[in-house]
């Protein structure tokens, strides 16, 4: 029997479709909300969880009590031993004292729901003594001890399960200070390491900054689609330092890390989430101006959420304007761009081939894929 460990952060995940860029901390939980947050971390687990199925007689969970792992524990059906009872709301003190547990009680993999914050607690006690492999739940997943879906993250437990031969790696575990993050300030540290099985074709790539040498590129597509917007539009602007151009050669200080919207190349609203967007579009004519992730190659899915199922319905691809500079998709290595919403529909609506733009007419076909 199998023993398998099963880590969810509750609240991972909940401030990225309303643009809070993270949930640490009570206000800014209480703040997620207020603006309509639901909990994205549960059913991300209950998707890997799902793909156990083949190894079903043959898995233990070993869990927390409620919807720390035993509710879902529950509802994918699997053999479960609570091991850690909660009081009241989870709180980081439970991950801690879950991971320290599952440590004792000798498990051969832990499974984590959450992002970078998580996987930070976790590296905090394991001293890569056992491996891990993270579900994407979490608004920053910069650490590449991440499956590149929750469905990957089931896939590659089940591959070392089988096999626990495998090959180990021990990745960087990164996250991002949140504080700075809402201020538009990225500020980064590497916190740890986590043993992961190591497979490249289910897990993310550390996420890679573009490249200096890229500014004039940058400049250069954004007077391309300055040169062409059309009238009486909404352009929702995506994060990013590729895109942000298009906003400061029209004298408008864009946020960096969140989404803004323009018309008539005049500011409409500053870093608005998802329901936001949805009421100032409504069914206007809208594109989106936006940029894969560098290293991991995600389009959407990954620091975007505010950009969901619901916002990305709306658009055509042809309404979709995908900005990348040449060391951009130098990062890539050649692997397609990635979009995963969590709507299958929606992200196959999604898939194909975009022109991608380099610099001022100047552009590349490039895939996209769902997954």
């Amino acid at each position: 029997m199998k023993k398998l460990g099963l880590v969810i952060n509750p609240i991972a995940g909940m401030g990225g479709r309303v643009g809070l860029k993270g949930t640490d901390g009570k206000l800014v939980l209480e703040e997620a909300l207020k603006r309509g947050a639901h909990p994205e971390a549960p059913s991300k687990a209950l998707k890997a969880l799902k793909s156990l199925d083949e190894l079903k007689e043959d898995i233990k969970l070993f869990v927390a009590s409620g919807e720390m792992g035993e509710n879902i524990a529950e509802e994918a059906q699997l053999s479960y031993e609570v091991i850690h009872k909660i009081e009241g709301e989870s709180q980081a003190e439970d991950t801690l004292k879950l991971a320290e547990k599952l440590i004792e009680a000798e498990v051969d993999l832990i499974l984590f729901a959450g992002g970078d914050g998580t996987a930070r607690d976790i590296a905090s006690v394991s001293n890569l003594d056992i491996p891990v492999i993270g579900i994407p739940a979490g608004v920053k997943i910069h650490s590449p001890v991440y499956a590149t879906t929750p469905e990957h993250a089931g896939q590659l437990a089940i591959k070392y399960l089988k096999n626990q031969k495998m090959a180990l790696k021990d990745e960087e575990v990164i996250d991002i200070e949140e504080s700075a993050f809402r201020r538009d300030e990225i500020l980064t540290k590497v916190y740890g390491y986590l043993s992961v099985p190591y497979d490249e074709s289910h897990l993310q790539n550390l996420k890679s900054p573009t490249p200096q040498s890229d500014e004039n590129a940058q400049i250069s597509a954004a007077l391309d689609i300055i040169d062409n917007m059309q009238e009486d539009t909404y352009y929702i602007v995506g994060s990013g330092s590729s895109v942000a151009p298009v906003m400061l050669e029209l004298g408008l200080e864009p946020t960096m890390l969140g989404i803004d919207i323009i018309k008539n190349k005049q500011m409409i609203k500053k870093d608005v989430y998802e329901q936001e967007i949805l009421d100032i579009i409504g069914d206007s004519p809208s594109k989106l101006i936006v940029t894969p992730m560098g290293g991991q190659g995600y389009l959407f899915g990954r620091g975007n959420h505010q950009l969901s199922d619901k916002v990305l319905a709306k658009l055509n691809k042809k309404d979709i304007i995908i900005v990348a500079t040449p060391g951009k998709l130098n990062t890539l290595n050649g692997n397609p761009l990635l979009v995963y919403t969590g709507n299958k529909e929606i992200d196959e609506k999604l898939a194909g081939y975009y022109k991608v733009l380099l610099g001022y007419q100047n552009s590349r076909m490039y895939k996209v894929v769902a997954i």
